[in-house]
Order: C-alpha cells, then sequence, then structure tokens
C-alpha cells in the first residue's frame, strides 16, 4: 500500500511539473493561434462596447464564444472604462491581446500592447462635425420612415429575415419603407459592416478619382515596391481585387489575413511585403489586405495626417449625413478598409442610396461618372463572380441572381457573419441586412430580397 502511495505521488508531482513548464511556455511563448484569438476577443468585446454602449460579458458570450472557435469559449476579458482599453486571454491568463479605443476613431487592435503609440496616431484629429438629422423629415434627410405595410409580413418572417438577424432595411425610390430590428437592438444602435467597408472603403478611392487626385490606372504604389513587379500593380487592380500578391483569406487558423487583423500592428506594411504569387491583373484573389492597401493609397494621396484621418467624415459620412459612422485604424493609424466599420443600419443605407442614385447625393456627383456601373460590372478572371470595384456580383453562395428572380443589375456588398446590402438600380431598391449569422447556418438572405422585389413591384 506504501508502495502504490509513492508510485501516486511521483505520479502527482510529475504531472503537477509538466502542467508548470505548459503553463510557463504558454505564458512566454503562446501559439500564435492562441493571440489570434484573443486580439479578436479584445477587438470585438471594445468596439462593441465603446461604439455601440453594449455590455462587454454579453458581447464576449454572443458574439465572440458562441459562433466561433472551440478556443474562443475560453476567452476571457477585462474592461478598463478610465483607459478605455480592453485586455482579452485564455483563462484569464494566456496569449494576452489587447484593443484601445480612441474618441472618432473606435477601437484598434494592439497587438504589441502600446497603448500610447495607438493614442498617438490619432492624436488631435478632431472629426468636422455632423448635424444630427432632422426628426420630423423622412428619411434620408431626416430619421422618419414611411413603413409599406405589404412590407411588414415578410419582416416578420423568422425563416426570411434570417437566425441572427440584427437589422433589416429596405429603400426604394429614395425613402425608408420597412425596418426590423433583432432583441436588444434598435435603430440607433451602430453595427459591424465587416466587409461591406471594403465597398465604402472603395467609394473614399472614387472620391479622390471624381476630384482629379488619384486615378485607377497609377501605379509604382509603394516605395517598397520601386524595382520589381508588383510596382506594375495599379489602384484598378486593387479595386478589382486582382493584384497579384500572394494572400491567404483563410479563417480559423494562422493565415496573412488573421495575421494582419490581429497580430500585425502596421496592417498596411505587413500586406504590401508579401510577394507576387501571379502577374497583376491576370488572377482574382479575393484578399481583405488589398483593401487595406488601398486605404493605405487614399491616406498617401492626401498627404498629412490630419487630413488622411478625416476625409471619410469630410468626404463621405458628412455629405450623406451618415452621423453614425466609424471608420476604424489599426495600431498606426491606417483606415481598417477591409474589415472595421460600424453604422447604424439606416446609415448604411444611407450609403446603399448614394449607390442606387449613381454616386450622386442631392444632385451633386460624389463618386465618378460609371463607378457605380462598374460594381454591377464582373471581372473576366473572377469568372464573372466580383466587380471592378469591391462588390459582388451574386449574394452568397455564389448563386446566379437569375435563379433567385432578382433583376440582372443585382449587385452585393457582403460581409462575415451574414452582413449584406442587395442593390439594385434598375429597381430603385435595396435591402440592408445585417446580423450575426456565421456562414455554417447556411442562411441566404436572395429569397427576402426576391420577395420585397415582388412585394413592391406589386404595389407599383
Amino acid at each position: 500500500m506504501g508502495r502504490l502511495r509513492r508510485i501516486a505521488a511521483r505520479t502527482t508531482i510529475g504531472a503537477s511539473v509538466v502542467l508548470a513548464i505548459a503553463a510557463s511556455w504558454l505564458i512566454a511563448r503562446p501559439p500564435e493561434l492562441l493571440s489570434v484569438g484573443s486580439g479578436y476577443a479584445a477587438k470585438i468585446v471594445c468596439s462593441n462596447v465603446f461604439i455601440a454602449g453594449r455590455d462587454p460579458d454579453a458581447v464576449l458570450a454572443l458574439d465572440v464564444q458562441a459562433p466561433g472557435h472551440p478556443l474562443l469559449r475560453l476567452m476571457h476579458q477585462s474592461v478598463d472604462r478610465v483607459d478605455k482599453t480592453v485586455t482579452a486571454s485564455l483563462l484569464g491568463i494566456f496569449a494576452p491581446n489587447y484593443a484601445a479605443y480612441r474618441e472618432g476613431f473606435g477601437c484598434a487592435n494592439v497587438p504589441d500592447g502600446d497603448f500610447v503609440a495607438a493614442q498617438q496616431a490619432v492624436a488631435d484629429v478632431v472629426l468636422p462635425k455632423i448635424a444630427p438629422p432632422p426628426a420630423d423629415r423622412p428619411w434620408p434627410e431626416g430619421e422618419t420612415g414611411s413603413a409599406d405595410p405589404g412590407l411588414a409580413a415578410l419582416l416578420d418572417d423568422p425563416d426570411l429575415v434570417g437566425p441572427g438577424m440584427r437589422s433589416v432595411v429596405v429603400v426604394h425610390d429614395g425613402r425608408l419603407v420597412g425596418e426590423r430590428y433583432g432583441d436588444g437592438f434598435s435603430a440607433d444602435v451602430p453595427l459591424l459592416g465587416w466587409s461591406l467597408t471594403k465597398t465604402v472603403n472603395a467609394a473614399l478611392v472614387g472620391r479622390l478619382v471624381k476630384d482629379g487626385q488619384l486615378s485607377p490606372l497609377q501605379s509604382n504604389l509603394f516605395a517598397g515596391w520601386q524595382g520589381d513587379a508588383r510596382a506594375k500593380i495599379t489602384v484598378a487592380d486593387l479595386l478589382a481585387m486582382q493584384d497579384g500578391l500572394a494572400f491567404n483569406e483563410g479563417y480559423g487558423n494562422v493565415t496573412d489575413v488573421t495575421r494582419m487583423l490581429f497580430l500585425e500592428p502596421n496592417m498596411a506594411r505587413f500586406v504590401w511585403s508579401l510577394p507576387l504569387d501571379a502577374n497583376p491583373g491576370e488572377r482574382f484573389n479575393y484578399s481583405s489586405g488589398t483593401a487595406v492597401l488601398l486605404s493605405h493609397v487614399f491616406m498617401n494621396v492626401l498627404g498629412d495626417r490630419w487630413t488622411a484621418l478625416s476625409y471619410p467624415a469630410s468626404a463621405l459620412f458628412g455629405p450623406l449625413g451618415m452621423r453614425s459612422a466609424v471608420m476604424e485604424t489599426d495600431e498606426t493609424g491606417i483606415f481598417v478598409g477591409s474589415s472595421y466599420m460600424y453604422a447604424t443600419a439606416r446609415d448604411w443605407a444611407r450609403f446603399a442610396q448614394l449607390l442606387l442614385d449613381d454616386g450622386r447625393w442631392n444632385g451633386v456627383r460624389l463618386l465618378p461618372e460609371g463607378f457605380v456601373k462598374a460594381m454591377g460590372t464582373p471581372t473576366s478572371v473572377s469568372n464573372g463572380a466580383y466587380s471592378h470595384v469591391q462588390t459582388w456580383i451574386n449574394g452568397p453562395g455564389g448563386v446566379a441572381n437569375a435563379r433567385y428572380g432578382l433583376p440582372a443589375d443585382t449587385f452585393w456588398m457582403l460581409g462575415h457573419d451574414g452582413q449584406s446590402i442587395a442593390v439594385i438600380p434598375s429597381r430603385q431598391i435595396a435591402v440592408i441586412r445585417l446580423g450575426l449569422t456565421p456562414s455554417r447556418l447556411d442562411y441566404r438572405p436572395q429569397e427576402l430580397v426576391r420577395q420585397v422585389v415582388d412585394a413592391l413591384a406589386t404595389k407599383g
């Protein structure tokens, strides 16, 4: 019996030593996948707390832990409401990663923990004030909708709006004609668009093209590309996702996109340092890195930091009255134009209305002639899947619009976890659907859009 106790004691001691070594290793050199997970948790909690005003525990449980990787279920978060920072880590101990809020610019991942650098990147930049829309004026000039009774049953159908719906807004003939919100959400809550941001980012490039400050054919975009084949990449190549850079957009592991978003303080520098694996203009590769490069391009054109950081508000959000819109930057102050824009559903709808009006707002042209048309025009190298300007030709799943009975000119803005905006210029209809709907749920918004189109056509 004594011998068994000694063996058990040695086993316990041995196991404790192994656990201690493992814990020390996780603290000193955590696997990058854990740091990606904690970076994701810190960023999502930070933005939803300080932009959307949501409860941090609810955000961690619902947005971070419920739909994602099993490791995310082990993430803990700590919110400092004084310094407006968030720390997330595995089990509250391992692989900590960070995010910091900056007024007007939302939250930035701070993977190196340098909160001072993150604050200094946007310090002293005061964004132009956007006047609140008059409450008694109809949308988009104000906030008053004109609900179409023919849409009520459609927007109340849980199968049509899909699981995890947080908002649906329908625009027709320049007016908001229907909207619904999920539990805990309302017209006042800014929502993350994920890759819907790419199209807004492209529109900022379009503003500069319209003003003659940037050409789609411009090349030699970064000093680090001089003297090699990357110098041939044009702005048009970036807009069409055919730059040829070797960027891996795969999720669920440590890939180029997860490294860029959660491990790199300077996201643009990481992307432009990548090599080519195809000639510019010859291969389609959907890449969040490409969109971040576009942000860097338009900010470089604008020159000084204050002007560049103010540009989304002065050139787009202000004219459209998108008072809630926040474009977030990386730690170094470069807009993460691939992924990180928050806005209320009504403000996302204002952007959609700009596209329905062919880039004009109140009769003033903001985007170049033909720019919106290019959003509905497929590129040959994408086999018809993607447009020339950061939009998709077909909706989720890649099934042709015609298969769902949608008009031929329908094009889509699509984002992670079920964000979608269908734009149909010929019918003057846009359907904005935002939520938390992971792809594994296999929800498709096309049937909702088709039934909305049919209902509004019947009314007409």
